[in-house]
C-alpha cells in the first residue's frame, strides 16, 4: 500500500528536517575576520543562549554593520521555531515537478504568492516576498547531519515584485560548518556577488569558538 503525502505534509517534513540548535544551546563567543575589497577587519562576536548577539572590538562602522548582519543570518536560521509558528496561517498545494524530482509547493493564506521546492526531504528553493522585494534562493549543496540538514551552497537574487525582473546580480554563498561542542557552527562564509560586471568576493572567518 502506497501512502501519498499532502503538499503540507511534504513541506512540513522538509521544514522539520532543517538543522537547528536545541533548547540547551549555551551560546558562544568567537573571533571574526571580514575580508573584502576594502580591506581586512577583525571583531569579537557573541551569540547568546537566547540567540541574541553582539559585535565588539571593531571601530569601522561599515564593517561592523556587515558582521552584525552575518550574526543575524546565523541565528535566524538556527532558531527552532515550530512549523505551526512559522506556517500555521498558510495553506499548501502542489505545483510543478522538476526533472530531478524536486516538487514545487505553492503557498496560500497569509503567505500567498510564496513558493518552495522540496527535494529529498530538503527545501531546495525559496521564493518569498520580503518587504518591497521578492527573494529567490536556490540551494545546490547541502550537508546532511544526524540532526538535520544544513545548506552549504546556495545562490540568491532579488526581484521586482511587479515585473519579476532582477534588481541586481546573483549572489553565491559557500558555507563551511564544523561540529564543535556537540553543535554545528558556521566557521567560514564566502560570498561572491556582481558589481558593475565584476565579481566581488567577501569572506567571513569565524574562529576561536568558545561556548559560554
Amino acid at each position: 500500500m502506497t501512502l501519498t503525502l499532502t503538499a503540507e505534509e511534504l513541506f512540513r517534513s522538509a521544514y522539520e528536517n532543517r538543522y537547528t540548535w536545541d533548547k540547551d544551546f549555551p551560546g558562544y563567543t568567537c573571533d571574526i575576520t571580514l575580508t573584502n575589497p576594502q580591506g581586512t577587519y577583525t571583531a569579537k562576536g557573541e551569540i547568546k543562549a537566547n540567540l541574541q548577539f553582539e559585535v565588539s572590538a571593531i571601530e569601522d562602522e561599515s564593517a561592523k554593520k556587515a558582521i552584525t548582519g552575518q550574526l543575524w543570518e546565523i541565528t535566524i536560521h538556527r532558531v527552532n521555531h515550530s512549523f505551526e509558528k512559522s506556517h500555521g496561517e498558510n495553506t499548501f498545494s502542489f505545483g510543478e515537478k522538476d526533472d530531478n524530482g524536486a516538487v514545487e509547493i505553492l503557498v496560500g493564506g497569509a503567505g500567498a504568492g510564496n513558493k518552495y521546492k522540496v527535494h529529498n526531504n530538503t527545501v531546495s528553493f525559496v521564493y518569498r516576498k520580503i518587504g518591497n522585494s521578492i527573494v529567490a534562493i536556490n540551494t545546490f549543496d547541502i550537508l546532511n547531519t544526524e540532526e538535520g540538514y544544513l545548506s552549504q551552497g546556495y545562490d540568491s537574487i532579488y526581484l521586482e515584485p511587479e515585473t519579476k525582473q532582477p534588481k541586481g546580480g546573483k549572489t553565491i554563498f559557500h558555507d563551511t560548518f564544523e561540529k564543535i561542542g556537540g553543535y554545528y557552527i558556521l566557521t567560514n562564509r564566502r560570498i561572491t556577488s556582481e558589481e558593475n560586471g565584476e565579481s566581488i568576493v567577501t569572506e567571513y572567518q569565524f574562529s576561536n569558538i568558545v561556548f559560554n
